[in-house]
């Protein structure tokens, strides 16, 4: 009882020793919380994201309209809709037509009444662009309806999403429209491969391990300080088990205080979620929300990896009266147990290689490459030692900067760190992404070279007067339409296509044209000759009719510029004549002039123009799976906010290094150095682990993604602008953290700063 009463009291000690010591006491203190809490809130940030993916998913679930099968019978609860999506600079824009059919019919999630024929709801974000002045560019596409409300928060995936519901009252089945009772019951979503599942599990690696290497490099702010006090203690008669257990309080008292500062960042952090659209994705802040076991987790962990670094700590300091042997020679790190970390996560990669990432091994890669980006953390303090040691001469700030180094350098490499294992893991991901993209790419088939944009028209009467607009819009440089219709002769089926021999020419290798000639294309997949020869009657469209000509001659196919080759008439428009043909839709492909951005906007809305149900299709010569270009889209959104936060972090740590210094730093200004020369000093100090850790970083970052490729057996290529980029943003993070540093670092030069008690 007496020894657990004396190892509280010894905790207590510890706790109002974080606090103690007047202002400098409170200031250290604050900056550990700091860092400690901005790591807390990446880490709360972190396990909050499966949740806000689930609730954006949920939503897009519960709106959900699409319907397969049977059609339903129009009823008093049923409901007409259709799609009229588009999109507007790149940004989507989720758009519907609405029809009721009756006073019980359902209304989408988020519509407090349905818009009337000639009104439209739409989200806030749609409000507000239609509201600025590029709204004029985009309202044409909403049939100049009056907009009448906004869609609520449960009807939107996230906060900036585009999307809007359009009334109507001509929507019919014949029109492609879906006839729903109910809301929501979409299709369960595609589920994730082994390789997409390891680049999922190394992910979260490479975006979790810097926070909490920086976690811990923050428990030790102020450690000379604190390593100086706890060597007075044992000066005046504390034993070892005495000095671990105050040293155990201190860093938990300071951890807790983070642990509280992290959670109030990330409460306000996640207030500022919904202003911020990352590669189109916004979550409201109401689905920025960790679950209670990983933040119960979080608050013991944190303080757990405190205690830790503080007791690993004074292993390395002699707890000596005053803490005088700090100032001595470094004693040289050792080489050999820093390698059994990342040998031993090369090991565990390398098991794993026998399958493709198999069920059960994910905790097995995510452990290797997390032993394997350690290397970085523990090799750097010795490799940056081995470097500085042959430093020798230059100018004064260099000078400054390596003694400052060959004293004591870990502090420098502790700051880095976190940076270091970030480029490593991003380069080990990106050669990944890169190895294994031709897996997720598929081709199209269709070729831009030859036209950029394929306009589809519905059947209607004025389908002419639609195209011709559309061929003058704004950015238009050629357009080739052609007329479209159905041929049926008995069991036999074909496209009619009517156009100029330019336009005909895009579907078939013609050796000659003129107006009048017709010409049949037989599908490459079928055998024999074209279904319908020369001389058939066939019925075309709904109910017109309509007489091959005898002349017609068959001709070999091309695809046309979407990658389709079908079988076909292709008829002048003097072949048919005054022919009875009915209702024709239209087909257009359109390049576009380069020199002008908004082409495809001016398009878009001329289309909208001769129908709203007009399909505006941009070419493309390839594709990717959605999952693959999701989880990369992921991978960029946690790499930008992971260094962003690790920048801040270093901002903190490197103010605290200054504060610690303010005295030095002074009595060098007062002894006459420049404040130009310690700016450089303090830039060259950080420069120089920053070098080490990058060629570190690099080093790694290639073994991991060799590693990798070899486990989803790709081939092995180094993309160096990948890396060049990895390592060049690593470095102007570090450079701009130290430049924030320099005005903090002026004010600490005052003659003031000379001053103690």
């Amino acid at each position: 009882m007496i020894r657990l009463r004396a190892g509280a009291a010894d905790l207590a000690m510890g706790a109002r020793m974080a606090f103690t010591g007047g202002r400098d006491g409170w200031l250290r203190a604050l900056l550990t919380a700091l860092g400690v809490g901005i790591g807390v809130a990446m880490l709360l940030l972190a396990a909050a994201v499966p949740h806000a993916l689930d609730a954006r998913e949920a939503r897009g679930d519960a709106r959900d309209d699409l319907r397969l099968g049977a059609q339903l019978p129009a009823a008093a609860n049923t409901l007409l809709i259709r799609a009229t999506d588009t999109a507007f600079r790149d940004r989507p824009i989720r758009g519907r037509v609405l029809r009721p059919e009756g006073p019980a019919a359902p209304v989408p999630p988020g519509v407090a009444t349905p818009p009337g024929p000639g009104e439209v709801v739409v989200s806030p974000a749609l409000r507000d662009l239609l509201d600025s002045p590029d709204g004029a560019l985009l309202a044409p596409r909403l049939g100049g309806a009056r907009v009448t409300g906004t869609i609520g928060a449960q009807g939107l995936a996230g906060p900036n999403e585009l999307a809007y519901y359009l009334g109507s009252d001509t929507l019919s089945t014949d029109e492609g429209a879906t006839r729903l009772d109910a809301f929501g019951g979409g299709l369960p979503g595609e589920g994730f491969g082994p390789v997409l599942m390891l680049l999922v599990v190394v992910i979260f690696v490479v975006l979790l391990l810097p926070i909490a290497v920086f976690l811990g490099a923050a428990v030790r702010f102020g450690g000379e300080r604190r390593d100086r006090r706890l060597a007075a203690l044992r000066l005046v008669g504390a034993d070892a088990g005495m000095i671990r257990r105050i040293a155990a309080g201190e860093a938990a008292a300071a951890a807790l205080l983070g642990v509280a500062v992290g959670g109030l960042f990330f409460l306000a952090g996640r207030q500022l979620v919904p202003l911020v659209t990352l590669l189109d994705l916004s979550v409201y802040a109401a689905d920025v929300r960790p679950p209670l076991p990983l933040v119960v987790g979080v608050a013991l962990a944190v303080p757990a990896l405190a205690v830790l670094v503080a007791m690993v700590a004074l292993r390395a300091v002699v707890v000596e009266p005053l803490g005088v042997t700090r100032r001595a020679t470094p004693v040289r790190r050792r080489l050999v147990w820093r390698l059994l970390l990342p040998a031993a996560g090369l090991g565990l990669l390398l098991a794993a290689t026998a399958g493709v990432a198999p069920a059960g091994t994910e905790n097995q890669t995510a452990a290797g490459a997390v032993l394997l980006l350690v290397g970085t953390v523990t090799l750097l303090p010795w490799l940056t030692d081995l470097v500085v040691r042959r430093l020798r001469g230059g100018p004064v700030p260099w000078q400054l900067a390596v003694r400052r180094l060959q004293l004591d350098s870990a502090v420098s490499a502790r700051l880095v760190n976190g940076i270091a294992v970030a480029v490593a893991g991003t380069i080990g991901l990106q050669m990944l992404f890169a190895g294994v993209a031709d897996q997720f790419t598929h081709s199209t088939g269709q070729d831009p070279s030859r036209a950029q944009v394929l306009v589809q028209f519905p059947a209607r009467a004025d389908v002419t007067a639609a195209v011709d607009r559309l061929a003058t819009a704004p950015g238009v440089s050629a357009s080739n339409a052609t007329l479209v219709t159905g041929l049926t002769a008995g069991h036999d089926y074909a496209d009619l296509r009517i156009g100029d021999c330019a336009t005909l020419a895009e579907f078939a290798r013609l050796d000659r044209c003129a107006d009048g000639d017709v010409f049949l294309v037989r599908d490459p997949a079928a055998e024999g000759r074209p279904a319908i020869r020369p001389g058939t009657a066939v019925a075309v469209g709904d109910g017109g009719s309509w007489q091959v000509p005898g002349t017609a001659r068959e001709v070999p196919g091309r695809p046309d510029p979407v990658g389709r080759q079908e079988s076909a008439v292709l008829a002048t428009p003097a072949a048919v004549g005054a022919a009875r043909l009915g209702p024709l839709r239209s087909d257009a492909y359109l390049r576009l002039d380069p020199g002008r951005p908004d082409a495809i906007e001016h398009v878009r809305n001329a289309a909208a123009g001769g129908d709203l149900f007009a399909s505006v299709l941009t070419l493309t010569g390839t594709t990717r799976a959605t999952k693959f270009v999701n989880i990369q889209r992921g991978l960029y959104v946690g790499a930008v906010v992971t260094l962003l936060l690790i920048a801040a972090s270093m901002l903190v740590g490197i103010l605290e290094q200054l504060r610690e210094r303010r005295r030095l730093l002074a009595m060098l200004v007062a002894v006459g150095t420049r404040p130009g020369t310690l700016s450089w000093s303090v830039l060259w100090q950080t420069a120089v682990p920053v070098l080490i850790g990058l060629a570190l970083a690099v080093v790694f970052g290639l073994g991991l993604g060799v590693v990798l490729l070899r486990m989803v057996q790709a081939p092995v290529v180094i993309a160096w602008p990948v890396v060049g980029l990895c390592t060049a943003l690593g470095a102007a993070v570090v450079l701009l953290v130290t430049g924030l540093s320099l005005p903090v670092l002026r004010r600490l030069t005052r003659p003031d700063g000379i001053r103690t008690e």
